[in-house]
């Protein structure tokens, strides 16, 4: 079939809004269908723009072939009740569907499990509460449901999972979250000043505060058609592997602590340790907040701060590269992480697994690579890939990830050049956005695909804010994970993913 949409051809990419096809439903039906029976192409973002009478349904799907985001839409009138479902011959699209659904009231006519996904506070329906959740449920004397959450111990968030079991075995998981009403897209739109914004983005989640920060900057310099220097998005992309780095360090500890072994568990928690305290020791934040900023740099690299950068990392490297030998040359750790959660090809394509998820089993999904940003642009990046789609996998990867992290740092520190005091480039709070424009911005963060995707008005203000972290995709991945497991592997492969709550509950 001929293909009918807007082709943007970098990240960030930026169209007017006009220029967007509008599609019939069955053609527009039809066309994602096929597009998104590629395995190259997955949805980036589908979300509705609310006029006085009609609304905008605008889907972007990623090419990581062609390097190309596809932008289409189909037009609804504001009566429209209900639709035919794209899930049902397209599963990735269930969560975006049952979003829309919430939000609007629309019913996709054969979706499987057109259920609520956070309970916002701007839903459709406000007699439904979150107490009400319509479980899955089995009618059976042999099987028993075990409910977790969705207040947990220590400090992990809320949310509520739901197993059903027989015997020890895990037949099905079903995941809600929802529970912390955060109302981050309508802030975007509420919030006047730039610096606001820069702030919100940097706390979508906490442990990828560059991820998202990076995402609103590039989008933010993308509506002002303002170009930053190669030494800035050097910084930027050595900020974001440290990042990287920190956390697939501290996951690897917490994979080891679930299984008991504490040497693995001590040693990287030292050692993230020493990676987030070499952030701070650039940005005066352990987590990297205030370090990306539109259009320039408080905190710009200089001669002591790339040497003390290089020397700290060498040393990461090395008793990283140590203690993880001794991790998977451990018996005892390998017997657990192996076969465990295993999620196939299959699984990971249908579900529209994105990152980590998706690279462990045996798909090469990363923006680095597919749709590359910044310093990525001018090097040809290949992400680390593994097939076996188990905890051994999630686990390893995470090794596999530092090691070619610190590389891309070492390299971008080397090839920084010390600008004049007259060429350091501030931060500009200033920036004036194109009226009547879409953009597309993505990054890479740890956990997978960050995408934020902005509206423009007519007077050039933020009309339409959507957000999307990996986990997003991930959760259900996490679902299918446990299946024909024993309950007791629920910790460890929940933890081979550690998916983020607050990223899911916008």
């Amino acid at each position: 079939m001929k293909f009918i949409f807007k082709e943007l051809a970098q990240n960030p990419g930026i169209t007017p809004v006009d220029q967007i096809p509008e599609l019939d439903y069955k053609e527009f039906h039809s066309q994602t269908i096929e597009l998104l029976k590629k395995e190259s192409c997955h949805c980036l973002n589908y979300f509705t723009l609310s006029y006085e009478n009609h609304r905008k349904f605008v889907i972007i799907i990623g090419n990581d072939d062609s390097h190309k985001i596809y932008v289409y839409s189909h037009i609804q009138g504001s009566e429209i009740k209900s639709l035919a479902s794209i899930t049902r011959d397209c599963f990735q699209l269930h969560i975006f569907e049952r979003e829309i659904s919430e939000l609007t009231g629309i019913h996709f006519e054969g979706h499987p499990w057109l259920k609520p996904v956070r309970y916002p506070y701007d839903r459709k329906n406000r007699d439904a509460g979150i107490a009400d959740y319509p479980f899955y449920a089995i009618d059976s004397e042999e099987t028993h449901e075990v409910g977790v959450g969705p207040v947990h111990a220590g400090i992990i968030e809320p949310g509520h999972f739901r197993f059903h079991c027989y015997g020890e075995k895990v037949l099905h998981l079903e995941i809600q979250l929802g529970y912390q009403h955060r109302g981050m897209e309508p802030l975007f739109l509420n919030k006047e000043t730039l610096i606001e914004r820069t702030i919100l983005a940097e706390n979508i989640a906490g442990d990828t505060a560059i991820g998202h920060s990076l995402a609103f900057a590039q989008l933010a310099e993308s509506f002002a058609g303002v170009e930053i220097s190669e030494n800035l998005e050097n910084e930027r992309i050595i900020a974001l592997e440290l990042e990287r780095i920190a956390v697939h360090i501290g996951d690897t500890a917490a994979l080891c602590g679930d299984v008991a072994y504490q040497l693995g568990q001590v040693a990287c928690e030292a050692l993230r340790t020493l990676v987030i305290n070499t952030m701070q020791d650039w940005c005066g934040n352990r987590f990297g907040k205030g370090l990306i900023r539109p259009g320039g740099t408080h905190y710009p690299l200089n001669e002591e701060l790339r040497i003390h950068i290089i020397k700290r990392l060498e040393e990461v490297r090395r008793r990283f590269s140590e203690v993880t030998e001794m991790i998977y040359n451990d018996s005892g750790v390998v017997a657990r992480f192996e076969n465990t959660g295993t999620v196939s090809s299959k699984q990971a394509f249908l579900a529209g697994a994105v990152g980590l998820a998706a690279r462990t089993s045996g798909f090469s999904r990363d923006i680095r690579r597919s749709h590359p940003f910044q310093a990525y642009r001018r090097f040809d990046y290949k992400p680390a890939l593994l097939h076996q789609g188990d905890v051994f996998a999630r686990a390893f990867l995470r090794r596999m990830e530092v090691e070619q992290s610190c590389s891309v740092i070492n390299e971008l520190v080397a090839a920084y050049k010390q600008p004049a005091d007259n060429q350091l480039t501030k931060p500009d709070y200033s920036l004036k956005f194109l009226p009547g424009m879409l953009c597309v911005s993505m990054t890479e963060a740890w956990r997978g695909e960050v995408c934020h995707v902005a509206v423009s008005s007519e007077d050039g203000k933020i009309a339409a804010y959507k957000i999307k972290d990996p986990s997003l995709h991930n959760w259900h991945v996490l679902a299918l994970a446990v299946r024909d497991q024993e309950i007791s592997d629920f910790p460890v492969c929940n933890k081979s993913f550690n998916l983020s709550y607050c990223g899911n509950d916008l």
